[in-house]
């Protein structure tokens, strides 16, 4: 029986390097006055950085922070947060600054280390909080990217492992913690009539799109450095599609899920060349901290081939990009025509065939369209969607959902070591052997060549506004 991830002990502390940065600001402390407000954070939160900070100064950012997500609505459990708050300042590669932290953990034995850092310094943390003896009972939180290929993830991975075990590293991906990632679950093994269609006899293709309509925000130094392959489809997409994609679990426990999640990423074709299609917005090159030659695409489709006994010979499409038409982000999982033509439309049904489609944000939805008569004596009808589940209330937001399960001890929606080098392993090679980037222009939906990939077997759905629905 696979333990990988078995639930520990929960952590008595919670030690946020990089507290100063901007993933703290937008995403951590919103995450803990939420876990405050529902009565699940009590321990100390330690935060360290290289500025020298007092304890007012960080107060008063986390006060900042929250305010700027929403408001302060629940003044007592503000104060909660606050009362758990301390600072730690010092350079990471110096070990004064882990024996200060040692210090000001005080009793804790079992603190939950989140580095909240830039990828460059994962290494110096891990080594310094190994040197420092703090990570003997310890788990540390790696927030993506893991790696930028496959020899920087397993030379990661090395290093974490040298000092924590598998079971204590917990991967974050936040799009892991979504309400609508987590039902594709569900909705695939707690119904019975999917399975029997889900596979190369019944489904004609996948197309999973992820699109924004803004640009890189700022961002043009990060984003020369990973694009849009490396920040969004290696990692986002590669987990919609192992969900969709794996075999059913032998048991509920998430060691079960991690096997088949990364038995569908050792599965995967590697990438060629001719599998994918670049793009940058026009503009990009004008961009602060952009290179006026810059060939980083700001958008990838690729064509994916998982060759199992379930999936073999089905195309799967994968698109993402910036400056897109909409933002959204969607599954459609097309099943193929019928075998005969049997009605008096058969001749004039162009388009798509039945079809379940997956919405994952902007807000919740599964749907399924299928063909319904229209009333009088001709056999003819459209093809409609049952509408089958839509937005809930009361969502924890994911990275609240991801920080308390990282304390709680449960890896159910982490990523497993094997998993992140296999799914490297796929697009190593097309990292660097790759056409241009083609230009489009924004408020499109990409490069015309993202069409003809995928001509042979289907046509790109286009997310669309669901305001309207009932």
């Amino acid at each position: 029986m696979d333990t990988s991830h078995s639930r520990m002990a929960p952590a008595d502390a919670l030690v946020i390097f990089g507290v100063t940065g901007d993933l703290a600001h937008k995403m951590i402390f919103p995450a803990l006055y939420a876990m405050a407000k529902r009565g699940v954070l009590n321990v100390p939160v330690v935060g360290v950085a290289g500025s020298q900070l007092s304890l007012a100064q960080l107060r008063q950012r986390v006060e900042d922070s929250v305010a700027e997500a929403g408001k302060i609505d629940d003044r007592a459990a503000f104060d909660h947060l606050l009362s758990l708050l301390c600072y730690v300042g010092g350079d990471y590669n110096d070990p004064d600054t882990f024996i200060a932290l040692k210090q000001a953990l005080g009793a804790a034995r079992r603190p939950a280390h989140y580095l909240a850092i830039p990828p460059a310094l994962f290494a110096i943390v891990i080594r310094g909080l190994g040197a420092a003896g703090l990570a003997d009972q310890a788990r540390v939180i790696v927030e993506k990217p893991f790696g930028r290929d496959l020899a920087s993830a397993q030379a990661l991975n090395r290093i974490a492992l040298s000092v924590f075990a598998e079971d204590a590293i917990f991967r974050i991906d936040h799009y892991l913690g979504k309400e609508a990632i987590m039902n594709i679950l569900y909705f695939r093994f707690a119904n019975s009539f999917l399975e029997p269609i889900w596979n190369r006899n019944y489904v004609s293709s996948v197309q999973i799109t992820l699109s924004e309509n803004f640009g890189i925000k700022e961002r043009g130094a990060f984003y020369e450095s990973a694009g849009c392959l490396r920040d969004v489809i290696q990692n986002h997409l590669f987990q919609i599609v192992a969900l969709l994609a794996m075999e059913p679990p032998a048991y509920q426990g998430f060691g079960a899920v991690h096997s088949e999640k990364a038995k569908v990423f050792q599965a995967m074709r590697p990438l060629q060349p001719d599998d994918v299609v670049r793009g940058q917005y026009s503009g990009y090159r004008q961009e602060a901290g952009v290179a006026p030659d810059s060939d980083v695409e700001t958008y990838c489709a690729l064509r994916l081939f998982i060759d199992s006994w379930r999936w073999q010979g089905v195309p799967w499409y994968l698109r993402s990009g910036k400056c897109l038409a909409e933002t959204a982000a969607e599954v459609l999982v097309e099943l193929k025509p019928p075998p005969q033509k049997l009605f008096d439309d058969a001749a004039a049904v162009t388009g798509r065939a039945n079809y379940f489609r997956f919405r994952i944000s902007p807000n919740s939805a599964v749907a399924l369209a299928a063909r319904v008569k229209r009333a009088g004596k001709e056999f003819t009808g459209d093809q409609r969607e049952l509408y089958l589940l839509d937005e809930q209330l009361g969502e924890e937001t994911p990275y609240e959902r991801l920080l308390e399960d990282a304390m709680a001890g449960d890896g159910a929606l982490f990523t497993r070591e094997d998993a992140v080098e296999a799914a490297w392993a796929v697009v190593d090679l097309v990292l660097d052997a790759h056409q241009p980037a083609y230009p489009y222009q924004p408020g499109s939906w990409g490069p015309q060549q993202a069409d003809t990939l995928i001509a042979a077997d289907s046509i790109w759905h286009n997310p669309m506004p669901e305001k309207g629905r009932k």
